[in-house]
């Protein structure tokens, strides 16, 4: 099976074979600010089965190790690569070809979760990332 997505004006997209890893929203303050969102749907791709396709993405360093890619004409954020998910490339859910495909598994960095946001459902809420301390919990990706 392939997954496909793109940018808002299409000369980017990637695809991956195979199933997602997890899917799940990001309440942490970067991810939040390069979308200019309240909060980022991701779905994590085993980076083995994962390729651009179309324009080559440009690429943010937003921490040390942490990559973001988005498409150089549009400017769509479309994925994020990081050192501390090896292995990993994670897409934006809404950058799938039908989003509505969607199925969010948990939340993480639930403790930066803007406190006028609601959703209403009954997924695991992750304080941090799944991959840190409890004193790191927070510090977003």
């Amino acid at each position: 099976m392939t997954t496909a997505g793109h940018c808002l004006c299409r000369k980017t997209g990637w695809e991956f074979e195979g199933e997602a890893s997890w899917g799940c929203y990001c309440h942490c303050d970067d991810c939040r600010r390069n979308c200019a969102a309240p909060v980022v749907a991701w779905v994590g791709v085993p980076l083995e089965n994962f390729k651009w396709r179309g324009a080559t993405p440009n690429t943010f360093e937003s921490s040390p190790g942490v990559r973001r890619y988005f498409c150089g004409t549009c400017g769509s954020p479309l994925g994020f690569e990081a050192s501390h998910y090896p292995g990993a490339m994670h897409v934006y859910a809404a950058s799938l070809a039908d989003p509505a495909t969607f199925t969010p598994e948990f939340h993480l960095n639930n403790k930066s979760r803007l406190p006028w946001l609601k959703m209403d459902d009954d997924l695991p809420k992750h304080e941090g990332t799944l991959f840190q301390t409890s004193d790191e919990a927070g510090q977003g990706d």
